[in-house]
């Protein structure tokens, strides 16, 4: 069924509250844009289902890059998902899967799917894609700062 032009603004609207609320580390606010907190982060198979879960998951990546946060964001509706490319960019200050941190900056461009179900403007699954080699790169080799 396709979606009426009224319920892909709200969707919109949910998903760049979704995002400004990440950048400010609001993340009860970020938690209220979903109907059911999922994080689906391809490039590294991690899934992150259910309130507790995806609030482990913003502690664990802002303790890793506590400056986290997107920029250049560009969103795309569809009829059933909210499709955004942006910039993540960040500081690696803290252990990320059992690296130490390196003190050094990344941005590296994203993708994320903002799925909703029929009717609804509340986010029920955010996937995200990027390139893994493009982020170890510029934080694992000496004289990358892409960002500072």
């Amino acid at each position: 069924m396709p979606t009426t032009d009224d319920l892909r603004g709200r969707r919109l609207a949910v998903v760049r509250e979704h995002m400004e609320t990440e950048n400010a580390h609001d993340f009860d606010a970020t938690l209220a844009t979903f109907e059911h907190p999922r994080y689906e982060i391809v490039p590294t198979g991690d899934v992150f289902d259910g309130p507790e879960e995806v609030a482990g998951y913003y502690r664990t990546s802002r303790e890793a890059f506590p400056d986290q946060r997107n920029e250049n964001t560009t969103l795309h509706a569809a009829d059933d998902a909210v499709i955004a490319e942006f910039d993540l960019l960040g500081t690696h200050r803290g252990e990320l899967r059992g690296i130490p941190p390196t003190g050094r900056t990344f941005r590296c461009r994203m993708c994320a799917i903002f799925e909703f179900p029929e009717g609804s403007d509340r986010i029920v699954c955010e996937r995200v894609y990027f390139d893994q080699a493009t982020l170890a790169r510029q934080l694992l080799e000496a004289g990358s700062d892409p960002v500072g």
